[in-house]
C-alpha cells in the first residue's frame, strides 16, 4: 500500500503499525484477541477491527495479507458506490456500432 494507513475509503489509523509491527503468521483470533478494539474508519462510518476480522477462521502471512482480508470484509455501504470509476465511461465503442459514423 502506498499509504499504509488509508486505502480505498478504508482508514487502519495506528492499527496499521500494530500490524505491521505484529509477529507472523497469526491466526484471526490471535489478532482480534490483540487489536479488536481499534477501528476501522469508512467514508460512511466506521467498525470494530474485531467486527470485521472476527468471523473469520484464517491464518494470515503477514500484514498486507491482514489488510487485504479488511479490504474484502469491509461492508460495501462503507467504502462507497460500487463499480464506479472515475477513469470515464465503461461503454466502448467501434466504428461499426454507428452507422452513420465513417471509418477513415
Amino acid at each position: 500500500m502506498a499509504d499504509r494507513d488509508r486505502e480505498m475509503g478504508v482508514e487502519l489509523g495506528e492499527l496499521s503499525d500494530k500490524l505491521d509491527g505484529y509477529d507472523y503468521p497469526a491466526s484471526s483470533d490471535e489478532l482480534v484477541e490483540e487489536y479488536g478494539d481499534y477501528e476501522i474508519e469508512y467514508p460512511n462510518g466506521s467498525e470494530r477491527f474485531e467486527e470485521v476480522i472476527g468471523p473469520l477462521s484464517e491464518t494470515y502471512e503477514s500484514a498486507d495479507d491482514v489488510r487485504q482480508s479488511i479490504l474484502n470484509m469491509a461492508d460495501s455501504d462503507a467504502v462507497g458506490r460500487q463499480r464506479y470509476s472515475d477513469r470515464g465511461g465503461t461503454e466502448q465503442s467501434s466504428p461499426d456500432d454507428d452507422p452513420d459514423q465513417a471509418s477513415f
